[in-house]
Parts: C-alpha cells; sequence; structure tokens
C-alpha cells in the first residue's frame, strides 16, 4: 500500500520542484526576453538599412533608364516595344526569384540555427539558471554589433584605409590634366635600395584605395613594394567632376599620359619602368604597351586579377546576354554633370555587378553574411576587425565616376573576344592592338590571378596563353579578387608578394609547382638576392 502512494507523492514533489525553479528563474526570463526583443528590433532595422544600401544606386539608374527611354520608345514600333519590354520582365521575374531563394536560405539557416541554441538553452537552464540569459546576450550583442556597430566601425576605418597623400608619405612627382603621379615611401625601414622603378596603375571605378588598403597594420600593395627599397609610384587620376579633362578622356588620353609619366621616371632612375596594374588598371597598362607609346619606356609587365579577354568571364556574360539587346547600352548608366559631360556612373556599375549575383548579394543574403561572420567568432564578446571594415568601406564608399570612353573600352572587352589573330577588340591611336608583340619586344609579363576570384574568371585573366604562353609567367594566389592587396600584403603572410610559395588553390595543367610574388618579380629584375621560399602556415583571416 506504501508503495502504491508513494508514485504520486514523488510526482507531486517534482511538480513543486519543477514550479519552485520557474519561480527562481523568472528574473532570468524577463532578462532573456527583453534581450530577444531587443535583438528582434536590430533585426528588423538591419532588414531595412541594408535594403536602403543596396537600392540606393536603383534611383539614379531609374533617371538614366526613363531618361533613354523615351527617344527610344519613339523610335521602336509597338510591337517592338512590347517584345523588348516582355523580355526585360522575365529577366527581372529570374532575378527576383534568384534574390527569393538566397534570402529565403539565408535566413532559414539564420533561424534554424539560433532556434536550435535557443530550446538547448531552454532545456538546461534548470540546470544552468544563465543558459537562457547567455543565449540571448549573444544574439543581441551579435545583432547590435552588426546593425549598429558595424556602420560605425565602417565610417571609422577611413583614417586609416587608403592614400591619405598629407600625411607626409606620399611625394608628388608630376601631374597632367587627368592624373597626379606620387611616389611612395616606405613606412618602416628598408632594408636595400633599388634603381629599377615601378608604375602601378589602379582601377577606375573602385578606385586607388584597395592599393593602400591598411598601411599602419602593413597591409598594403604600394607600401609592400616601397618597403622592399623598391622606388614605388602611384598614378592617381583626378577628381572627375572638377576636371572636364577627366569628364571626356579616352584610351589615347590614358596611353599618353602613362608615356609622360613613365619618360619622367626613365630620366630620373636611368632604368626603364615595370608596369603594374590592378583589375581594370591592367587592362589599360597593356592596351597602352601593345600601342607602341611606351616603347623604350616600359620594360616589364605586371597584371594582377586582370580581364584580359572579359568575354571568357562566364558569369558576367551569361548575365549580359540575358539582358536584351536593346537595353545593353552603356547610356543606361550614364548621367550627365552640370558642365554637360555625360560620365558612366560609378554605382549603377557596381550594382550592375551585385544584380548578376543576387542570390548571395540580396539585401537579406548580406545581412545574413556579416551576422554569420560576427557570430563564427569563438569569443564570448566578438569584435569588428580592421580588415572587414576597409573591405566594406572599399566596396561601399570608394566608387567613383568614370569617363565614358574608358568605360566603352571595358565594356568592348567584355563583349567581344580576342580574335584568333591575338587581337584585341579595342584600337589605340587607330592602330590594332596584338598580343604577341609583347613577345616580339621580349617583354617579361607576371600576371597574377586569385584562386577563388568570382569577379574575374580564371579563363578571363589567362586568355594571352593562348598566344603567347612562353611570354607569360602566371602566379596563382588563393582567396578572392582583393586578397592580393589584402591578405597578401602583409610580409609575414603565407603568400606574400615576396616570395616563392606553393598556392593553395590548384593552378592549371602546365603551371609551376611554385609561384613568384609580384614584388619578388621586381626584385628579380632587378638583379636582387634570391626569394625565399614560404613555409609559414600563418594565413592571415
Amino acid at each position: 500500500m506504501q508503495e502504491h502512494f508513494s508514485a504520486p507523492f514523488e510526482v507531486f514533489n517534482a511538480a513543486v520542484a519543477l514550479l519552485t525553479r520557474s519561480i527562481l528563474l523568472a528574473p532570468r526570463i524577463g532578462q532573456a526576453t527583453l534581450s530577444q526583443a531587443k535583438a528582434a528590433q536590430y533585426y528588423q532595422s538591419g532588414i531595412l538599412r541594408y535594403a536602403a544600401a543596396f537600392l540606393a544606386p536603383s534611383v539614379e539608374a531609374f533617371k538614366a533608364f526613363t531618361n533613354i527611354e523615351r527617344k527610344k520608345l519613339a523610335e521602336k514600333s509597338p510591337a517592338e516595344n512590347l517584345e523588348d519590354y516582355s523580355k526585360l520582365f522575365e529577366l527581372n521575374v529570374e532575378l527576383a526569384g534568384a534574390a527569393m531563394a538566397g534570402s529565403l536560405r539565408a535566413a532559414n539557416n539564420f533561424f534554424y540555427e539560433w532556434l536550435s541554441k535557443g530550446v538547448l538553452a531552454w532545456l538546461t537552464s534548470f540546470e544552468n539558471e544563465n543558459s537562457l540569459c547567455e543565449f540571448s546576450s549573444r544574439l543581441e550583442e551579435v545583432l547590435k554589433l552588426t546593425v549598429k556597430e558595424y556602420p560605425k566601425a565602417i565610417e571609422a576605418i577611413k583614417s586609416e584605409f587608403g592614400f591619405h597623400l598629407d600625411d607626409g608619405g606620399y611625394v608628388k612627382v608630376a601631374e597632367t590634366e587627368r592624373f597626379h603621379l606620387y611616389r611612395v615611401l616606405p613606412n618602416k625601414k628598408v632594408a636595400a635600395s633599388r634603381d629599377k622603378p615601378i608604375l602601378i596603375v589602379p582601377p577606375y571605378v573602385l578606385g586607388a584605395n584597395i592599393l593602400a588598403f591598411l598601411p599602419g597594420e602593413q597591409r598594403s600593395y604600394v607600401h609592400f613594394f616601397a618597403n622592399q627599397g623598391v622606388p614605388t609610384y602611384i598614378r592617381l587620376v583626378k577628381d572627375i567632376h572638377t576636371n572636364v579633362s577627366v569628364q571626356t578622356m579616352t584610351g589615347e588620353d590614358d596611353a599618353l599620359d602613362t608615356q609622360f609619366f613613365c619618360r619622367k621616371l626613365l630620366e630620373k632612375h636611368k632604368r626603364p619602368v615595370t608596369l603594374n596594374g590592378f583589375c581594370q588598371g591592367g587592362y589599360l597598362s597593356l592596351t597602352a604597351l601593345l600601342s607602341g607609346e611606351l616603347d623604350g619606356l616600359v620594360d616589364a609587365l605586371i597584371t594582377c586579377v586582370t580581364p584580359i579577354d572579359g568575354a571568357r568571364s562566364k558569369s558576367l556574360t551569361s548575365y549580359m546576354n540575358a539582358v536584351p539587346e536593346r537595353f545593353r547600352d552603356l547610356e543606361y548608366s550614364q548621367k550627365v554633370l552640370p558642365g554637360g559631360n555625360a560620365v558612366v556612373d560609378g554605382s549603377i556599375l557596381s550594382w550592375v555587378y551585385r544584380l548578376r549575383k543576387l542570390e548571395t548579394e540580396s539585401p537579406i543574403a548580406a545581412l545574413h553574411r556579416d551576422i554569420a561572420m560576427f557570430d563564427s567568432q569563438a569569443t564570448p564578446h566578438p569584435k569588428i576587425g580592421k580588415t572587414a571594415a576597409g573591405i566594406h568601406q572599399w566596396l561601399l564608399h570608394d566608387q567613383t565616376d568614370v569617363p565614358c570612353h574608358i568605360t566603352e573600352m571595358s565594356f568592348a572587352s567584355y563583349t567581344v573576344p580576342i580574335d584568333k589573330e591575338g587581337n584585341l577588340p579595342v584600337t589605340l591611336f587607330g592602330r590594332k592592338l596584338n598580343l604577341k608583340r609583347l613577345e616580339e619586344k621580349k617583354i617579361p609579363w607576371l600576371t597574377c590571378i586569385a584562386d577563388g576570384d568570382d569577379l574575374v574568371d580564371r579563363e578571363a585573366a589567362l586568355a594571352a596563353l593562348d598566344y603567347i604562353d612562353s611570354q607569360v609567367e602566371v602566379c596563382v594566389f588563393p582567396k578572392g579578387h582583393a586578397s592580393i592587396a589584402t591578405s597578401w600584403s602583409i610580409p609575414t603572410s603565407q603568400c606574400a608578394l615576396h616570395l616563392h610559395f606553393h598556392p593553395a588553390g590548384n593552378p592549371a595543367p602546365g603551371f609551376c609547382k611554385t609561384c613568384r610574388g609580384p614584388v619578388c618579380f621586381q626584385i628579380d629584375l632587378d638583379g636582387g638576392a634570391e626569394p625565399v621560399e614560404s613555409d609559414k602556415r600563418d594565413e592571415p583571416r
């Protein structure tokens, strides 16, 4: 009989214990609820903030679109207009579907992960009264960091990021109507002084600052050369909004200004120049060299993540081919400045690049990517790294408008392939630009690519190998498009620019097992010491 009545008493005692424990946990539950309410507010604010930032260029894009369509609607028949707009609508539906799929996937992963953590925290709260508060506080802290603190850090990094030409670290050497030429001074002790100068040509759209990423942190492409004793020069374009000569600049102007600077450097150093172009700057450097205007002035070429034949970039060309032919016109990205000159809106150009990858670049997907970046930190209190802030400063705030003629050259390189004779799809000074000319002139060419580059495909960057493979040396860096100027510009990194290293990626058949970085390439041209082979494993994050 005693055993018969013991079971209800045990249940009663357990219920009382549970109720007592719940009462004791009530303050903790209230605190956790408040943290989760704050997290929900940050999350909603984040969606609005990221959506606004993503859609900002659409205002200018819509203005340009309506201005052009006012003319084209009258020029086309109603049937043609209907057909073109139907195709455009289909493309928009596809893009919206990709954005929705990517957004749902990102949101699903986020809620599944945090819901699992929340359930686990609730179940363990009776053993550890702090578990639920720790979970909620972590969620609130991660979202606050992403939505509220991260934009502040991106703004604050301006003082350290990029070129600050008035800080005493640069010397102005020459200028033209369109460009300034600055010498980059070392920002640490130089072990050796070298003679052969290098002229670095940045891209137009996303500007030069990525090449002086974080000099104070020893993460700077241009300072890496200077700190190795190389006479290092950077060509910086003048403000397009206040300089008419920049607004109307042509490829010929670009080449002649490069010629002027190279002549100055030859006179100063008594050595021909190594021309080093980054991304779009590499393509312009190549065209200037092939035009013959730099003969006797330049005896070596370095290109970094440069689309030599943009028509081989599968992702971008497939997107462009999906756009109805009527709308493949650069006029849709132009705006007219107060002086009356049209330029290509840099924000619209960069927006187009994001539209082709809406599955990962939609506002919701981007928000969750940043949340995951901070949540992945194992520390109790995640922090904002300078690298992440600097990259976002570059991507969000370093865009600039571009001269129409310069953009037309890049557009041609992405729409018309190099012909079977090796001629580029553009001309300068009325001359064909044939890749084989570099072989005839015996100009060594180092082309650096990024194994994880999602902006410039490997095939596009290595197109020259089909024509002058014996003249081109290839260096394969791990990671993405900007990694050469960020991760690998650290002297202690695994694939530092002054080393021979084994790439982490998988080079295509026929490549050397060991790659030579661009600083190493430049030093060797100058008769420098034997390069050091990297055996480090401290790859930067």
